[in-house]
């Protein structure tokens, strides 16, 4: 192999680790008593000049010592329109800022919001028994609606030119409970972020993240990546990341270790369960032969819950897309999409279109996207879990929680991008959620 990548200028390195043998190792607590064990000593990545790629890959399905080299195309975050700072400041000097709970209608109760009310009458509804992990690429931690469980950046360099989206993230997650501002789903959550960086790809940051996480944390995933039907043009046929094998291997050793994963359906506007993404379509990209279509219900599933965009109650902001709880026209679809949440309107810390100025007091309430919906997910399921373990009982899975999620909630509606059959699932309700994951019975009994 060393002779092919000579040629076209290209370097290899071991993608989760400095060896095999050190891969190896960082496995073996998660593979042990894992239904689905993952070898991750097998991916190596490989940086090349662009436009020697498909020649290099073509090489490379030569080598015996080979079987499958493929090109990941770019990924970026799962925001649907990025809203932009207000020109004017909308601040008055030293003034304070102003409470936006108002705005937050997803915490509103259900069906609605997800009745953020009910979960606070338990103890541990703050989420405070959980730890949440996003996997992106910036943050704003200095922000002043972010001060209380904000634990920064423990994996990668925080990407501070583009922090924005990840703020926005924390704010829905685990914004600060007081008396301005946003305030969080699980404000009590510690909140840490595990950022794509220079040599640190999506992949590695997913099980960087996972070895800082404990059974039963969330670790969220705010990316999407163009698959097989993407046109070029902006995130059409953009889809979930774990459609790529070694995404999947990332997911599933996390998952193996007792971690909750959320990840974004994407706003691709495709259909999962389309041909493309079976065996044709993964062929076509180059990958393993053994590697299953992860969208296909019937293959070995990775364990994340992946969540759709649904509409907001019409009128949210003076907006109307459609019938609350329908799909937007941007989000994703199909069989595998477990649940759903606001994928428009989201009001939350970062931007400065709802209130700008100083960018450690910026807020928005056009957040959007899977980006936007996922958060609101991780957040249900961070205070779900956290009333449970508070309880006594033991952490759910995230299979469990994906499970929950297709038994309890507001019913997704049809709507004028598509019926109720193009599943984006339901929207979360935590008075049918909590009581329903306390009910599950513990390990061992």
């Amino acid at each position: 192999m060393d002779d092919v990548l000579s040629k076209y200028s290209a370097g290899s390195r071991q993608l989760f680790g400095k060896t095999s043998e050190d891969v190896r190792k960082r496995q073996l607590d998660s593979n042990m008593n894992a239904r689905h064990p993952v070898d991750l000593s097998r991916f190596r990545h490989i940086d090349a000049p662009v436009d020697s790629m498909e020649d290099l890959a073509a090489e490379l399905r030569l080598l015996d010592a080979v079987s499958a080299a493929y090109i990941r195309p770019g990924a970026a975050a799962a925001i649907y329109s990025i809203p932009k700072p207000a020109k004017k400041s909308k601040r008055q000097t030293n003034a304070t800022t102003p409470n936006f709970r108002n705005n937050q209608g997803y915490l509103d109760a259900a069906p609605a919001g997800i009745d953020i009310k009910f979960a606070r009458t338990y103890v541990g509804g703050d989420g405070a028994a959980v730890k949440v992990a996003d996997v992106e690429w910036g943050w704003h931690f200095t922000h002043e609606d972010l001060k209380e469980n904000a634990s920064g950046v423990i994996s990668g360099t925080n990407d501070n030119s583009d922090d924005a989206h990840g703020t926005a993230v924390a704010g829905e997650i685990s914004g600060d409970s007081n008396k301005f501002g946003i305030e969080g789903i699980a404000p009590g959550s510690q909140f840490m972020a595990s950022a794509i960086s220079g040599d640190i790809t999506i992949a590695e940051a997913i099980t960087n993240a996972a070895d800082a996480l404990s059974k039963g944390d969330v670790l969220l995933i705010e990316v999407h990546i163009g698959g097989p039907e993407s046109t070029g043009n902006g995130q059409e046929g953009y889809i979930a990341v774990e459609w790529w094998p070694e995404m999947f291997d990332a997911i599933r050793y996390a998952v193996n270790k007792g971690v909750v994963v959320v990840e974004a359906a994407g706003n691709g506007a495709v259909d999962f369960d389309r041909p493309i993404y079976g065996q044709e379509g993964r062929e076509a990209a180059g990958f393993p032969s053994d590697s299953l279509n992860p969208f296909d219900m019937s293959n070995p599933q990775s364990g994340a819950i992946i969540v759709g965009a649904g509409a907001p109650p019409p009128g949210t902001h003076g907006a109307d897309y459609g019938a609350d709880r329908s799909r937007l026209d941007f989000s994703n679809w199909g069989a595998r999409v477990d649940v759903q949440a606001w994928g428009r309107e989201v009001t939350s810390t970062g931007y400065g279109d709802l209130l700008s100025g100083d960018e450690n007091s910026w807020y928005t309430d056009t957040f959007s996207g899977t980006s936007s919906a996922s958060p609101i997910v991780v957040g249900a399921v961070a205070v779900a879990q956290s009333i449970r373990v508070q309880s006594g009982r033991s952490p759910l899975t995230g299979e469990q929680f994906a499970q929950l999620f297709r038994q309890t909630g507001s019913a997704q509606q049809d709507g004028p991008n598509g019926d109720a059959s193009q599943r984006i699932g339901n929207r979360p309700d935590l008075s049918q959620l909590v009581p329903a994951a306390l009910d599950v019975a513990s390990e061992g009994n």
